[in-house]
């Protein structure tokens, strides 16, 4: 029994090692004759192995080589701060701070000597979207809010688990371009409808937008507005793109088109090429819902707000969009061309608060709701939005990193290995539903809270009362400069119609 036992292991183990020869030799062909690549052609299987680190490498680079305040675009400090918050862990930390505060662009906010009292704070008041210009206008309750992640480009378990949480924290959920799905509206969440250039959801047989199918979609009780988007920061001027292995029967049902093929959106919508058709379809998609309607758009200079504005006051308020959604250069929860990602469209930091004072100047301020995004993750990025004159802070990845992502940058590959943007059965079951939307719930919930926590110690009652002078800009040296001198508040309606 031992003899054939030992010549059975002596027969696999020369099976083992031939297979091993014959990979081995079966790669040295390949790379000796292939033409593409001139390290593998000088130095065929060992010249793997930098292709292989070069995989590897940001990986390791991201847990062992560098520090918690450098990797991008989230360092590993702020996802443990969001990891913390998400799991009511608090974000209480000791022994001093690892954020550089003399790095230029660092937020500083300008503590009061008499901070507010914890019983003369107030709640943080809701603002209502589009009043007096809709049948159902939307009273939001929440500063921070789930911005526009499409059925498709994540998965159904996270959406769910968006969703139930959402709910529980009083929050809305955008629901991207991809489409209103039965997950959006399982938990009972405020949902935000986005229409995107391809009118996902919304359209006819001819992808062209449907005001019928725009009707249905607003009898759900749940649906409180609806959103146009011309662009977004991680791509302005580039269409959405769900590989065709993203695209499974379910998700194409939902959008309107085949399976199996890459979903495809235009760069633009084709029937929107000028602020006049822009303002008919919100009155036409208001008018047929009932609904708010406003748009997201990432902004590349002043001259987009100014047409508008120059439309709305030669038409009429009640053409005017109900809110403006400004997505930084920075954004970038979907997949983009690296040209675009990196160099298209301006930081939110600028953005900002120059549309706040195109409105402000126009005399739009009033009769628009401003949302800010782009990495607003923190309280106090998102708090900064509120000071530079936001009405609510929207946040994609903060709501990823909630669910458990852990920033492999795979998002594109559907091989997500937290569950979050993939479709394959076996990663989806670590996204477990139950567990993350009391994540989901904890991370809004203890975001806004951070947010008053800073607005009470710069001696505001709640969030609503930060104003420009409340935060510091770092410049270079040492030295800060206040928003409001960066950044002057203009004459309200210096520059409208009316005023001229």
């Amino acid at each position: 029994m031992t003899e054939t036992s030992g010549v059975l292991n002596v027969g696999w183990g020369t099976v083992l090692v031939v297979l091993v020869v014959a990979t081995l030799l079966v790669w040295f062909v390949q790379d000796v004759t292939q033409k593409k690549h001139s390290v593998l052609r000088n130095y065929p299987v060992i010249g793997r192995l930098r292709y292989f680190f070069e995989e590897l490498g940001e990986y390791f680079r991201q847990y062992f080589f560098m520090s918690d305040r450098e990797e991008l675009p989230f360092n590993r400090a702020t996802r443990s701060w969001v990891y913390r918050l998400a799991k009511n862990e608090g974000g209480v930390i000791g022994f001093g701070s690892t954020n550089d505060q003399n790095q230029p662009g660092s937020i500083l906010f300008v503590n009061a000597p008499y901070p507010v009292l914890e019983e003369d704070r107030l709640p943080t008041p809701p603002l209502t979207i589009g009043e007096g210009y809709c049948r159902q206008p939307f009273e939001a309750r929440s500063v921070v809010n789930i911005s526009g992640m499409s059925f498709g480009a994540i998965s159904e378990p996270a959406v769910r688990a968006l969703s139930r949480g959402a709910a529980l924290a009083g929050c809305w959920m955008d629901t991207g371009e991809g489409g209103l799905s039965p997950f959006h509206l399982e938990g009972g969440c405020d949902v935000m409808m986005q229409i995107g250039t391809a009118n996902y959801g919304i359209r006819d047989g001819e992808g062209h937008f449907s005001p019928e199918r725009a009707r249905e979609i607003a009898a759900y009780p749940n649906v409180k507005a609806f959103e146009i988007k011309l662009s977004q920061g991680a791509k302005p001027g580039k269409g959405g793109v769900l590989p065709a292995a993203k695209v499974t029967e379910q998700i194409a049902m939902i959008r309107g088109i085949p399976a199996h093929t890459d979903s495809i959106s235009p760069n633009r919508h084709r029937d929107i090429a000028n602020a006049d058709q822009l303002l008919d379809r919100i009155a036409l998609v208001r008018e047929v819902t009932g609904k708010p309607v406003g748009l997201k758009t990432a902004i590349g200079g002043w001259q987009f707000v100014n047409q508008l504005a120059d439309a709305i006051h030669r038409r009429g308020m009640e053409f005017a969009p109900d809110f403006i959604a400004i997505d930084g250069g920075e954004g970038g929860s979907g997949a983009a061309p690296q040209a675009l990602m990196d160099h298209m469209a301006l930081s939110i930091m600028e953005a900002l608060p120059r549309v706040v004072d195109s409105l402000i100047e126009t005399g739009l301020r009033p009769r628009i709701r401003v949302i800010a995004a782009g990495r607003l993750v923190t309280s106090a990025r998102a708090a900064w939005a509120l000071c530079a004159g936001a009405d609510f802070v929207n946040t994609a990845r903060g709501f990823m990193f909630s669910l458990g992502c852990i920033q492999s940058l795979r998002c594109h590959q559907n091989t997500c290995p937290t569950g979050v943007t993939t479709h394959n059965r076996r990663l989806q079951r670590g996204l477990v539903v139950e567990e993350k939307y009391l994540r989901v719930a904890s991370y809004a919930e203890n975001i806004n809270k951070e947010i008053d926590m800073i607005a009470h110690s710069c001696g505001c009652r709640h969030s609503r009362e930060l104003r420009r002078e409340h935060v510091r800009i770092m410049q270079s040296a040492g030295q800060s400069v206040a928003l409001n001198i960066l950044f002057p508040y203009p004459v309200p309606g210096s520059k409208s119609r009316k005023a001229a």
